[in-house]
């Protein structure tokens, strides 16, 4: 039976890397059940283009925080870390093991290590936010925030609304940076010990994973559960802000009788996706993370072997 001394596995990768086949195939294994870690998957009607996990991949494992809140409603990563902690307690209790899967790497990290000490959210201050984002474009916040904390900036994406937000947000109310504040925290004491976990793709295999992926969401309807939750009146802020969302969004906007994406749009969102894939991949460089290739992947001897792994913290760099 799984005890709360166990190693929480954590499935991590680049967008596209097949997170959530490994997961599902770990649980079944051992028993366990999945706890989603993706930031957009948390969002009811988000579907598509978020990857949910298939009808099939939820028989075959129970999933947990997904289409938790409604997208109106915001869901920071403290509160899905809290919401993460009690789901995982409550699977332990009942003797079930744990298997966190998702590409959120902010969450996963507040979740094994904590967050750095910061204030609160201010309403007055996104509200201010909100409204030069409106008037100029996310991009001026974004240099507004590369102003006064350069590292910060630079590894977020300039129409990352919430998260330009939050930094610039710390600043203004702290006069320190964000980045300063994660650079005392280190991150490096384990909350949870854990063993995180990864499929490798060459840039080549992964590349074309993406393109096959991009090309069958627009088969099954992407871009008309975009038009849905646009006439619903769920506008550019998060979640739609995320990766493909947001350029479907803005296409439907300019043309609202928009029958079909055209090859230059899925082109742009395939684009969209390499990027933000290759940042995911730059994160993960400096983390402990298990590797296992394709054909590893598919080996119950070596998935067997990673169930039994103990925790070692001598790994992490």
């Amino acid at each position: 039976m799984p005890t709360a001394t166990d190693p929480l596995l954590v499935i991590v990768g680049p967008t596209g890397s097949g997170k959530t086949s490994l997961a599902v195939r770990l649980a079944e294994l051992a028993g366990g059940e999945v706890v989603s870690a993706d930031s957009v998957q948390v969002y009811r009607h988000f579907d598509i283009g978020s990857a949910k996990p298939t009808a099939e991949e939820r028989a075959r494992a129970v999933h947990h925080l997904v289409d938790l809140v409604e997208p109106h409603e915001a869901l920071e990563a403290a509160q899905w870390a809290a919401r993460a902690e009690a789901t995982i307690a409550e699977l332990r209790a009942r003797g079930v093991r744990p298997i966190l899967c998702g590409g959120s790497f902010l969450w996963i990290r507040a979740l094994l290590h904590g967050l750095a000490e910061a204030p609160p959210a201010d309403p007055a201050v996104r509200a201010r936010h909100q409204e030069l984002a409106e008037r100029e474009g996310r991009p001026a916040l974004h240099e507004q925030l590369t102003r006064v904390d350069p590292e910060s900036a630079a590894r977020l994406h300039p129409h990352d609304f919430v998260r330009v937000s939050r930094a610039l947000e710390v600043f203004e109310l702290t006069g320190t940076k964000l980045s300063t504040l994660q650079a005392r925290h280190g991150f490096r004491t384990w909350r949870h010990p854990a063993h995180l976990i990864g499929v490798q793709h060459t840039p080549e295999q992964l590349d074309e994973r993406l393109r096959a992926r991009c090309r069958q969401m627009f088969e099954v309807g992407w871009l008309d559960e975009v038009r849905r939750l646009l006439q619903a009146g769920y506008g550019a802020t998060r979640p739609m802000g995320a990766v493909g969302y947001r350029l479907l969004a803005a296409a439907l906007e300019a043309d609202p009788d928009l029958e079909g994406a055209s090859e230059t749009l899925q082109e742009e969102v395939l684009r969209a996706t390499r990027v933000f894939a290759r940042r995911q991949r730059t994160w993960l460089r400096d983390q402990p993370v298990r590797w296992l290739s394709p054909q590893e992947a598919q080996r119950e001897d070596v998935l067997e072997e990673l169930l039994r792994a103990p925790f070692r913290d001598d790994v992490v760099a």
